[in-house]
């Protein structure tokens, strides 16, 4: 059950199942050993299904029938992976596991939107549903990026990456997910590491400037998470800071 708060009401329950799971062996308490094969042969790999189920439920068939001709598709898969990230997240801190990492819809083998009794879609049947042309990772049509390029320069030792860049994707993350505190925190720590890596100083040109102008705000955004009194509409100011060290980052990385 999914809900904004304890005393809410539920917004979406999610359904989680693995398909294709290679049968468990009995249990031993000895630690097994590494065996001697002949091949390297492929593993037959499980995949998980996520279902995403409304909490309140078509008045009839018609009702969801005419909901899913004129539903807009990207944007009920946008918050279908929303709520499945939010589930990621908290796996992640219950488990206190930090590879338990946040998923994109372009990383989805099949994306299907549609309605049906409880039980079909728990079992991941519909009585009638569209399936979504696959996307794969989005990118700008028309970029002089090359991330191939530099993947390999950094996998060579021939660049390194800065941990500002790693901290601005993490704000990143977190702004994208709602999570406006985390999103405060990482920014401050991300603008004092492109500072003090003069990706963009304050007297290095307009993109520079710009950011330290963010620095401010971003710092009092960050006190304000840590005494649990971020503003509500602290969101825009983040996302023009985060937006902000992203194009510096863009900017060094074309050498501009």
């Amino acid at each position: 059950m999914v809900r904004p708060s304890a005393d809410a009401l539920v917004e979406s329950v999610l359904v989680l199942s693995t398909l294709g799971a290679p049968e468990r062996r009995t249990l031993t308490r000895r630690r097994p050993r590494a065996r001697r094969i002949e091949s390297a042969d492929p593993e037959p790999v499980p995949t998980a299904r996520a279902t995403v189920v409304r909490a309140a439920p078509f008045s009839s068939t018609e009702e969801a029938a005419e909901w899913l001709s004129s539903a807009d598709m990207d944007a009920e898969l946008e918050a279908a992976v929303g709520v499945l990230n939010r589930a990621l997240h908290a796996h992640r801190v219950a488990s206190a596991d930090p590879y338990v990492t946040e998923v994109s819809a372009s990383r989805a083998l099949v994306a299907r939107i549609g309605y049906g009794s409880g039980d079909e879609v728990a079992d991941g049947r519909f009585s009638e549903a569209r399936e979504l042309p696959a996307t794969g990772p989005r990118r700008p049509r028309r970029s002089m990026e090359a991330p191939e390029e530099r993947f390999a320069a950094l996998l060579g030792g021939r660049e390194e990456v800065l941990a500002a860049e790693e901290l601005v994707l993490r704000a990143r993350a977190d702004l994208n997910a709602g999570r406006f505190d985390e999103a405060a925190l990482q920014a401050r720590v991300a603008i004092e590491a492109l500072l003090a890596a003069q990706v963009a100083s304050p007297d290095s040109g307009a993109a520079g400037g710009s950011l330290a102008a963010h620095r401010e705000a971003i710092g009092a955004a960050a006190n304000a998470a840590l005494r649990g009194e971020l503003p509500g509409d602290s969101a825009a100011a983040l996302e023009e800071a985060v937006a902000a060290m992203e194009l510096a980052l863009k900017r060094r990385r074309l050498g501009r």
